[in-house]
This record gives structure tokens, sequence and C-alpha cells, in this order.
């Protein structure tokens, strides 16, 4: 990964719309869902879904595969670990098991605060 794929990704996601999306297709996992369910789920127009669907795999956050008239969307999960890793990768001078406290989800440092 280079910076300009992850400003591209990172562009890609500044939309609310095309965030939730994503966030709903790591749910969905591998079986992915067509774009009615995605519409449906998140509460957008076709029309407006058409374009947010376009933008995130422009981007290559999501694979679309035709499955006779409907079209199923999958989160490309490979590129966001590659994105995660590219924003890591120097974690530390490059000895991340040296900040292992605080690469944590952000929810257990908060449980152990209280």
């Amino acid at each position: 990964m280079d910076r300009s794929s992850a400003t591209t990704i990172f562009e890609s996601l500044s939309s609310g719309v095309r965030l939730d999306i994503y966030r709903l297709l790591v749910k969905a996992g591998p079986t992915g869902m067509v774009a009615g369910e995605i519409g449906g789920a998140v509460e957008v127009p076709p029309t407006n879904l058409s374009f947010h669907l376009k933008a995130l795999s422009r981007a290559q956050l999501v694979s679309v595969a035709q499955e006779g008239r409907y079209q199923r969307y999958r989160a490309n999960l490979a590129l966001m670990h590659d994105l995660i890793t590219y924003l890591t990768e120097e974690c530390c001078s490059g000895r991340p098991e040296l900040c292992a406290e605080i690469c944590q989800p952000a929810a257990q440092l908060q449980a152990q605060e209280i």
C-alpha cells in the first residue's frame, strides 16, 4: 500500500453513508449482501445507494458480483488489513512489541481506567 491508495480509501470512507455501508458489509462477512438489502438496512434510496456503492467499488473497498438480476457486494477485508498494516508498520520504530499496551482496542483501555 502507498500513500495515494490510503488517501483514496480514507476519502471514500469520509462519507458517513459509505462508512455505514462498509461496516454493514464487514458484519455480513463473506456472504455479502445484495444492493436491496444494503439500501434497506441503511435507509438510502436506490439512486443514492448506487452512487455510494460505486464510490466504494472505485476505492476497491467492496467487490461486486452479478447474481442473476442482483448484484452482491462484499467488503474487501484484505484491503482494510493492508491499510491497517500501512498505518502501523512503523509503530514504535518498527518494534510493535514495545507499544502493545497502546495498541489495545480503545474499549479495553477504557475498561482498564475504570
